[in-house]
């Protein structure tokens, strides 16, 4: 098949303009056309009065080489490559111990799925609850402000990304086309098939969990075994290799091959780690607030006439600010037609972060707009590695005073944040978090430097999305977890921890990715790197 990219047709074409689009880009004449499908499908808004579709289209022809020739020079024709998933080796039959993976997150998933489709029946480990008892644990908190700490947004089955937008995009580099091979095998869960070709797929929460239930079907179906509500409070080393790890039970399990996914709040496990002297550094994050929009808004300043239209959905935006200070305001994680949810995984302290449903048609619009830090900010690097998440607690722990101390979250308006004034009533825009917004003043809610580029960015923002600075939008704080504040280093080439031979740090927690997308691409590597280990293989190019 050949792979023809840039199709631009208008946002109502009719259904037989992209056979129309074929034959005049190529050339050829209808009955040299056998069939076509839609690679990717994205959509230009630069022009508002004239938004259009633009496709990448994979076509079989009657004489492919020919038309190659002919095309030669136009880089938006070339051979469709194969995108196929190849596993590098099969579990011998004389496998003595079975391979662990710790943490049922989106890295954790791949991983287990990999090595059970190899034949290893691997063991998955997860602290928290099957996902539909996590999700009625989690509705606990937003509902009742009753926290679990051990099964909660952060924790269980499905990971921190169950309870988020569920973005399945990422800009990694994906040489091995890993990326497929994910979106492949989250349809086979009963993921809408449009997430094979749209350019920003997402699924929405209530997906996710259906999802996240059948891809552990798949996984035990092939041998695996998962483990629920068994925290691993240690892990056994010999010799600077991995021999197993013990349970919060006491009962200890023999491997030497460990898979650490465990999420970037797993704050637990990464002081264990330090303290059995796993390598562990020091990386940077980004904090601030959430902040609440209507969605209308969002929608009219980029779709323009075309806002509300069914094909486009609910609106997103991507901005960064480089204050006077020197540091860098960004747009993250924004949710079209969302709502703000309570984060938190450990008690007394506040945590913000966003989600939404595949549908996107709750009113706000919610993004978190952070600063970037580095270890240098953090209070007490560089002597502890684990400063960063030291400083988060501490961040997490003043917002749930200035909340009130019930998990109410602090909040100001927009327009009293710039001007520097506590909020004492909201406006037009009704804040989504639950338990609750507490209305005052964020100056202390985060560092001065932060406060002060934030205040800046914001009437910024406004230049590009008119309306984004207005009055009555809802700042929410504090989003302390955009990312892991420390990587658990491993080797470029087999992937193991730099300091304990058989131990794989993988996904968001260890600092190797950042949302759904990217940790199951590291969860699908690090499962090859595993599987390779054992049976002494080498990865094929």
């Amino acid at each position: 098949m050949l792979r023809l990219s840039e199709v631009s047709l208008p946002l109502d074409h009719s259904e037989s303009a992209l056979r129309d689009a074929i034959l005049a880009r190529l050339g050829i004449p209808a009955g040299d056309l056998l069939g076509w499908t839609v690679f990717r499908r994205s959509y230009d808004a630069r022009k508002k009065s004239a938004i259009v579709f633009v496709y990448a289209l994979d076509v079989e022809l009657r004489d492919e080489a020919a038309v190659l020739k002919k095309m030669r020079g136009d880089r938006n024709v070339g051979a469709t490559p194969d995108m196929s998933y190849k596993f590098v080796a099969q579990a011998p039959a004389n496998l003595e111990h079975r391979p662990i993976v710790i943490g049922s997150g989106p890295c954790g998933i791949f991983a287990a799925l990999i090595l059970a489709q190899s034949g290893f029946k691997p063991i998955i480990l997860e602290r928290g609850k099957a996902v539909r008892e996590r999700t009625k644990d989690t509705f606990g908190l937003w509902r009742k402000g009753e926290l679990n700490p051990e099964s909660n947004v952060q924790f269980g089955e499905g990971g921190a990304g169950t309870f988020s937008d569920g973005k399945l995009y990422s800009q990694i580099k994906d040489p091995h086309h890993y990326g497929r091979k994910v979106l492949n095998e989250f349809v086979k869960a009963d993921a809408p098939e449009e997430i094979l070709y749209v350019s920003k797929p997402h699924i929405g929460t209530f997906r996710l969990v259906k999802m996240a239930e059948m891809m552990r079907e798949t996984i035990e179906s092939l041998g695996g075994e998962y483990r629920f509500e068994c925290r691993v409070d240690d892990v056994e080393i010999e010799d600077g290799r991995i021999r197993g790890v013990v349970l919060a039970s006491g009962e200890r399990l023999r491997a030497d091959h460990v898979v650490l996914a465990v999420g970037h709040s797993a704050r637990d496990t990464f002081e264990m780690l330090h303290k059995r002297g796993v390598f562990v550094e020091a990386k940077p994050f980004s904090i601030g607030f959430r902040v609440e929009h209507p969605q209308s808004l969002i929608d009219q300043c980029r779709f323009g006439p075309f806002a509300g239209h069914p094909e486009l959905g609910a609106a997103d935006y991507k901005l960064v600010h480089h204050a006077n200070n020197g540091r860098s305001v960004y747009s993250f994680c924004m949710c079209p037609g969302g709502t703000v949810v309570a984060a938190t995984s450990e008690v007394g302290r506040v945590v913000t972060n966003g989600m939404s449903q595949y549908s996107r048609n709750e009113r706000n619009a919610n993004s978190g707009i952070v600063v970037g830090i580095t270890p240098e900010d953090f209070p007490g690097y560089p002597e502890n590695p684990l400063a960063g998440m030291d400083f988060q607690r501490q961040l997490e722990s003043h917002a749930f005073e200035l909340g009130g101390g019930t998990y109410e979250a602090p909040g100001q308006l927009v327009g009293d944040f710039i001007k520097g004034r506590p909020s004492t009533a909201l406006g037009s825009v009704q804040p989504s978090y639950t338990p609750g917004v507490k209305l005052g003043s964020l100056d202390s809610a985060l560092p001065a430097y932060a406060i002060e580029a934030i205040r800046e960015a914001l009437p910024a923002f406004d230049r590009q999305i008119r309306g984004f600075s207005m009055h009555d939008a809802v700042l929410t704080g504090v989003e302390t977890r955009s990312s892991s504040p420390i990587r658990i280093t491993r080797n470029n080439d087999d992937l193991q921890s730099r300091s304990t031979r058989g131990l794989y740090p993988a996904g968001e927690g260890a600092g190797y990715a950042g949302g759904i997308f990217s940790a199951a691409v590291d969860g699908i590597r690090v499962a090859e790197a595993v599987a390779l280990a054992i049976t002494g293989g080498t990865r094929p190019e």
